[in-house]
């Protein structure tokens, strides 16, 4: 999987430089869109974070969760949806003290249960699921919001969620934006993109 993203990010940041090259030629014209180029160039940028997120997020969460792979089944299935969601991985730090807690489940991890809480009508889908190793602890969730707004756009709900609890624990918590189905991850009080081709 490695050499996988390895070459992607490889391919990507070539294009960049090709990209770069033909605009620095070309900036000279007055026919050339460089707003558009500059648009191009940040969309690879943009392939490339999502590449290596993926995969840190991988690393990040091995030693956390023991099946990985419900996990990003999930995500990938609610974002094709466009089923929002908020999924918290306790690692070392307890976040009981940051969350105000919701519904306790206690099942085992399981990615149609995941898509379930989070379908849109179920009482439970609106908040946070909170996962430790292989269970699934509780639903609905009220996590603290970060107070800052990233990028050129503003932060949804569930984004600054995230973020706010990154903020205060070592926690990873993965979102599913519903107006856009795009995946991330908050670490750290930074928000990181997923990329679907590599989970």
């Amino acid at each position: 999987m490695l050499e996988g993203i390895k070459m992607e990010v490889q391919e990507n940041l070539k294009d960049i430089i090709i990209r770069s090259e033909k605009l620095i030629k070309e900036l000279r014209s007055d026919t050339q869109c460089l707003l558009c180029e500059l648009e191009d160039i940040k969309k690879g940028f943009y392939k490339i974070q999502s590449a290596a997120s993926t995969f840190y997020l991988r690393a990040y969460l091995s030693n956390y969760i023991e099946d990985f792979d419900a996990l990003a089944t999930a995500i990938n299935h609610l974002a094709q949806t466009r089923h929002g969601a908020l999924i918290v991985v306790q690692r070392h730090n307890e976040i009981a003290s940051h969350i105000h807690r919701g519904i306790t489940v206690n099942a085992e991890l399981s990615s149609s249960l995941i898509e379930s809480i989070f379908y849109p009508g179920n009482p439970l889908h609106d908040g946070a699921v909170l996962i430790k190793e292989s269970m699934i602890l509780s639903a609905a969730n009220v996590l603290p919001l970060s107070s800052i707004n990233a990028g050129e756009s503003k932060l949804g709900t569930r984004h600054r969620a995230a973020i706010g609890l990154s903020e205060r624990t070592d926690a990873l918590i993965l979102v599913v934006s519903e107006e856009t189905g795009k995946l991330s991850f908050a670490k750290d009080g930074s928000l990181y993109p997923i990329s679907t081709n590599n989970l």
